[in-house]
């Protein structure tokens, strides 16, 4: 459960601290007092994206932090996939700047906005005006549908996830041997590339050395130029090293009298021995520097090959590697024929029990779907919707022949939710229903039906009561209470019977101090609560009887949720 928002510069909230309870939680103030900001912060948590126009006027940074408990440790088993250790409580911060920047942790652990909202959807479902959006997406369909049969469905899932990749890894086997005509013409390529490679011959440092060569073929006159005035300085008349000979026969008089003079004499000596092994290569080098025309034709015409063979088949250096590979694949190619026949066997029998599992899985489905029918239109009943119909359509399963293009991990069903919201109307797609009342009041059965079954710990209800009023609005705040009896459940409302189910309440108002605007978060005492189930009834400035009805309805929605413990 989330146990505790901080908030810090987020839009009109400088500084908030908000703690939950584990039942029913409400949000409620005056339209555009803030309860949105709020929402956005959940997001936020949730993976949501930042915009830097979500950060409060005039502030560098802000910050927005979760802390989410849980009393079952094994619930946060999905922190193995990315490497974060499991525990009871986890630390969601998002720290976000002016410049757009934001830095995304999990107890402390840098993580990105995608793996924030991959992990966070196993623990927190948000159902808002997006959602709707997303339903119109057949899709989700699929997912929540098998949410709801998970035990039914997980281990036949499981076996059919399995045999899906036997199958494509067998087919993948196939591809890369070919048939008959295909491989043969593989063959003749890997050994004409086999054949090419072999036949160049190509030395390890080849490369390099020719390139050295061309190098001093090519200014051979300035090179010979340059080391006979070299050798000439250091060997003709009054040359260096003769120089240096001469001062070193001068201080040897007397190197013995003094180490200073000792260690000057010491170094003239190896500076001696070393100009006479630089004279002797720099001769050896200027007999050499003569280059014969065809050497460097020969040159020229090695390194052309080099890069014809570089450009086919990569870096030189790679080259034994690469040719390990061709003949690899070579050998298996080569004796490949019955290997490909058994795979062209073996995956015509995987794909049989493929398709018997993913007709097993469609059966399970189908039946309950049925259920899940039953469910829904019996909780859209209660709120007052009792000549609706609601159908989870399902598409022909392809035959086995036309099989390949339409399976999956999960299958081959195609399966979408429709809805008939009055009687006599036909059913249709949940993306053809407009009505936002409609759509909230089917959101909210869903979730009441899914909440028996899934595992989510916190459930965010962001406008549920949309084109909804008088007893319906009971019958959904019911609704809620029996989902925050399992789960957790924030809820942002207008409707005075929300209000009166609320197990902890926070009211938000706006604030002015003649310079600034600032939205301010406050817990609402019983009496508080009270306060706020008047104002929301609108009766409160009217009628001297309102504050009482507001205690009747609050008494009433407290045995309400003492009756569904």
């Amino acid at each position: 459960m989330l146990e505790r928002i901080t908030i810090r510069n987020l839009a009109l909230i400088s500084d908030a601290e908000l703690e939950f309870s584990d039942k029913l939680n409400v949000l409620s103030g005056e339209t555009g007092a803030g309860k949105s900001i709020i929402v956005d912060a959940l997001m936020l948590l949730m993976g949501g994206k930042y915009d830097k126009t979500m950060l409060s006027y005039g502030t560098e940074s802000g910050y927005v932090e979760g802390l989410f408990t849980f009393v079952d440790e094994s619930k946060t088993t999905v922190l193995d996939e990315y490497g974060l250790e499991r525990d009871s409580q986890l630390i969601v911060s998002r720290k976000f700047s002016a410049d757009g920047k934001n830095d995304i942790r999990i107890n402390g652990k840098t993580v990105t906005a995608k793996m924030l909202k991959s992990i966070m959807s196993h623990f927190v479902d948000i159902c808002g005006q997006n959602e709707y959006q997303v339903l119109g997406n057949k899709r989700e369909h699929a997912y929540i549908l098998d949410a709801y049969l998970s035990s039914d469905l997980s281990e036949e899932l499981a076996k059919l996830g399995e045999k899906f990749k036997e199958y494509c890894d067998i087919k993948k086997k196939i591809a890369a041997i070919g048939n008959a005509d295909e491989r043969l013409q593989r063959i003749d390529i890997l050994k004409y590339q086999i054949d090419e490679i072999e036949r160049a011959e190509i030395r390890d440092g080849e490369e390099a050395e020719l390139l050295e060569f061309r190098t001093k073929a090519t200014h051979g006159e300035k090179i010979k130029l340059a080391l006979g005035g070299a050798v000439s300085a250091l060997t003709g008349e009054n040359c260096g090293t003769d120089k240096i000979y001469e001062a070193l026969r001068s201080l040897s008089q007397i190197g013995s009298l003094t180490d200073e003079y000792g260690n000057l004499s010491e170094r003239l000596g190896a500076l001696s021995i070393e100009l006479d092994d630089i004279s002797a290569t720099l001769s050896d080098m200027l007999s050499d520097v003569d280059f014969d025309e065809r050497d460097l034709e020969r040159a020229e015409t090695r390194l052309s090959r080099l890069r014809v063979i570089k450009k086919k088949y990569g870096e030189l250096s790679s080259l034994p590697d690469k040719l390990g590979a061709l003949r690899k694949e070579l050998d298996l190619l080569t004796g490949s024929d019955e290997e490909y026949d058994y795979l062209c066997g073996k995956v015509e029998k995987v794909k049989s029990e493929l398709y018997d599992l993913c007709i097993c899985v469609s059966d399970i489905r189908r039946k309950g779907a049925t259920r899940l029918e039953a469910d829904v239109k019996r909780e859209l009943s209660t709120l007052g919707m009792n000549n609706s119909e609601f159908k989870v359509a399902f598409a022909r399963i392809p035959d086995i022949d036309e099989f390949d293009g339409a399976v999956t991990s999960l299958g081959a069903d195609d399966e979408e939710f429709m809805l008939s919201a009055n009687l006599g109307q036909p059913l249709l797609p949940l993306a053809k229903i407009i009505s936002g009342g409609e759509m909230s009041r089917f959101m909210l059965a869903l979730k009441v039906v899914l909440s028996k079954y899934g595992s989510i710990e916190t459930m965010i209800f962001d406008e549920i009561d949309t084109g909804i009023s008088g007893k319906i609005g009971q019958e959904v705040a019911k609704k809620l209470a029996d989902i925050s009896r399992n789960s957790q459940v924030l809820c942002v409302t207008h409707l005075p019977q929300i209000a009166s189910m609320a197990d902890s309440q926070y009211f938000i108002e706006k604030q002015s101090d003649g310079h600034t605007t600032s939205t301010n978060v406050r817990l609402l005492d019983r009496s508080g609560m009270i306060d706020e189930i008047t104002r929301l009834s609108g009766a409160r400035d009217i009628s001297s009887a309102a504050r009482q009805t507001a205690i009747e309805l609050k008494e009433w929605s407290d045995n309400y949720k003492n009756r569904v413990k």
